[in-house]
């Protein structure tokens, strides 16, 4: 309405979009991190920003005795209230991404103290990087970890209990046993035949001559056939955990899948999820989306040919499909395809 003076109007309007722009990132990024759900949290922050961008508009931008000379000290004493209060979130809350560190395993915390952001995690014993990649039009998900003590890589089952049809969530299962990180098993519970050691528990020594994974005590990796040896002499030579999916992908850092090998009469390109081994108490963690328009999907090759790219010595595939499933922090890090994650069996994490 006040034509001589509407250069000011916008200057000062403007100034207030971009601070509610920032106080809008910075109270939502705040609000999640600390476990309020998104969408709850989206709307409490509209409800304060529109008070808030009321209040300014009608008591300072478009008020005419307003003077910005004669209210300097209180506009100052707000400025930096504000910067107090975000560099106080930016310190204790709020989490941030931080590139990978070469050599991590050489530099695990000698402290006590635990440091967590978005994608990574540090304490004393444990320490996990995760990586996004995108690679065959699909997105897929690298962890590296690193653990002074082969014990904290476990696994658990669904419900605590062996048995068929016994499912939940990977996530339902990882909550409930502390885990740091975890991804989705081999489905033991679909299959009546398939050696299932876990935990250094013998739970079913019925062979059906699949190539397995064995992960014993000392945290080494080793694909064998069940037909050529029994789970007792396994069990007798040290493994604690055997996992009868697969297939291998690489043995001694070469693949061992070819461009046409599937996991029964499944789809070429699916969502995956596998295990490997690359030095002492050095594994990672894969997981890939797919069956989607952002993801396509991995062949059992491309899967394979893309973790050889990581000096990885022995890795293995697990269940994929919809149970593909990545875990961290309390959080679902992929995409699971079946809009939602699917209950399962059970789990491999990293956890005390």
């Amino acid at each position: 309405k006040n034509n001589n003076k509407s250069k000011k109007y916008i200057i000062e309007y403007i100034s207030l979009v971009l601070l509610v722009l920032l106080i809008n990132s910075l109270l939502l990024n705040i609000l999640v991190t600390i476990g309020i759900n998104k969408y709850i949290s989206k709307l409490l922050v509209e409800l304060f920003l529109f008070i808030l961008s009321f209040i300014v508009q009608k008591n300072i931008i478009f008020n005419e005795k307003f003077n910005i000379k004669n209210n300097f000290e209180k506009l100052y004493s707000i400025f930096i209230v504000l910067l107090t209060i975000y560099f106080i979130f930016d310190t204790f809350l709020i989490s941030s991404s931080y590139q990978k560190v070469k050599n991590i395993k050489h530099e695990i915390n000698s402290t006590n103290e635990t440091i967590i952001t978005n994608d990574t995690y540090e304490d004393n014993n444990i320490k996990i990087n995760i990586k996004t990649y995108y690679e065959y039009e699909t997105q897929i998900y690298l962890v590296n970890i690193f653990i002074n003590d082969p014990s904290y890589l476990k696994t658990a089952f669904a419900k605590d209990t062996f048995g068929k049809n016994i499912t939940e969530t990977t996530s339902e299962m990882a909550k409930r046993n502390n885990a740091i990180i975890a991804i989705n098993g081999d489905y033991y519970g679909v299959q009546e035949k398939g050696y299932v050691l876990r935990n250094g528990v013998i739970y079913r020594n019925k062979s059906k001559n699949n190539k397995d994974l064995a992960i014993y005590k000392d945290g080494t990796f080793e694909l064998f056939r069940e037909g050529n040896t029994s789970l007792e002499d396994l069990y007798n030579k040290g493994a604690y955990n055997v996992f009868a999916f697969g297939p291998g992908l690489i043995d001694n850092y070469e693949i061992i899948v070819s461009e046409k090998s599937k996991v029964r009469k499944e789809q070429n390109s699916n969502p995956r999820t596998a295990i490997g081994y690359i030095d002492s108490n050095h594994y990672v963690f894969v997981v890939s989306d797919g069956r989607s328009k952002e993801s396509k999907g991995l062949s059992l090759y491309e899967l394979a040919t893309f973790l050889n790219k990581f000096n990885i010595k022995t890795a293995y595939n697990l269940d994929g499909g919809g149970s593909s499933t990545l875990y961290f922090n309390g959080n679902i890090i992929n995409k699971p395809s079946s809009k939602g994650e699917r209950s399962i069996s059970d789990i491999i994490y990293v956890g005390y």
